[in-house]
């Protein structure tokens, strides 16, 4: 299933695509975009995108970018 989520405060390019670099890592994802110009994350997982799957990106990408959240 794929899903498509607004970021905010994402500050740079470079950030972005650490995020999606980490996120893509992950055993549970099957592929993630993180977009800088449009602010939104796309991730598709061989399931559910569960609230435990987000919760665990959601750390992934705090530790690029302490001041990123996810809107979920």
């Amino acid at each position: 299933m794929k899903k498509t989520f607004n970021l905010e405060d994402l500050d740079c390019a470079n950030c972005a695509a650490k995020m999606e670099a980490a996120i893509n890592k992950m055993d549970e994802v099957k592929s993630a975009s993180v977009s800088f110009f449009t602010q939104k994350l796309t991730v598709e997982a061989e399931g559910d995108v569960t609230d435990d799957l987000m919760k665990k990106i959601a750390k992934v990408c705090r530790k690029v970018e302490p001041d990123c959240r996810i809107i979920l």
